[in-house]
């Protein structure tokens, strides 16, 4: 069957002299795997710039049910980015969201939900002229709620947050997995914020930098297996996080 479903570009390979093997994320069924040929070819119909990782494309595909490659029949830009290509810390920001979402995301069924989130968190980098050094925090609290481990409980002043357990308990509560009142503070704050407004929270360059940190390892308690994110040192190195 043919398809036609928007999609985010996750991953991408050579294959071949002329083609690609590129995973992306679509509306329709999730995540998918396709064989673009030519592509890198002098006389390539489709440029090979939009099949960049974090590329938001619209397409026509081939589909069949459990079969682990396909192919694709048009492609074309669903959003062409404007700033991301020339802005090195936005480009270091949609390169650990996208790897982010490429080593926890498996599931080839339909999210439209979750498509629509990420889609949302690629066009506001691109688009947004306001600071995107708290993107990243926003990105990985929101997106934990599609994962199934949102951080749960009640939080005031008297609380923190419990990294195994994934809620706010008693800050007098002993428990070596818990963060600081501070970022537990900072916690809530990203967590009570959408994206118009993630901005405007105030950090300074190290607690952001522990906040990713400890997010990470939260990530690293609710997720088997959870992988290096390589992007997390170039994230690092551009925002002094």
């Amino acid at each position: 069957m043919v398809i036609k479903t928007r999609g985010i570009i996750l991953k991408t390979m050579k294959y071949s002299e002329t083609s690609i093997i590129t995973d992306i994320y679509t509306e329709e069924k999730g995540l998918q795997t396709y064989i673009i040929s030519g592509v890198r070819s002098k006389k390539a119909k489709v440029n090979a710039s939009l099949l960049q990782i974090m590329s938001l494309v619209e397409m026509v595909a081939y589909y069949r049910e459990n079969k682990s490659l396909n192919r694709t029949k048009e492609i074309k830009a669903a959003l062409v980015y404007s700033s991301i290509p020339f802005d090195i810390r936005k480009s270091a920001v949609g390169l650990f969201i996208a790897e982010i979402a490429q080593k926890t995301i498996q599931e080839s069924e339909e999210n439209k939900r979750l498509f629509q989130f990420l889609f949302d968190v690629f066009a506001h980098l691109d688009q947004s002229n306001d600071s995107v050094a708290n993107l990243p925090i926003y990105f990985m609290l929101g997106f934990s709620g599609f994962l199934g481990f949102l951080p749960g409980g009640n939080y005031d002043r008297n609380a923190v947050f419990d990294l195994r357990e994934g809620i706010f308990v008693p800050a007098s509560r002993d428990h070596l997995h818990c963060l600081s009142e501070d970022l537990s503070g900072h916690l809530n704050e990203f967590l009570q914020s959408s994206l118009e407004q993630y901005h405007k929270i105030n950090l300074t360059k190290t607690v952001r930098k522990d906040l990713l940190r400890e997010l990470l390892k939260f990530y690293r308690f609710h997720i088997d297996s959870f992988p290096e994110i390589n992007a997390h040192l170039i994230l690092k190195e551009v925002l002094g996080s």
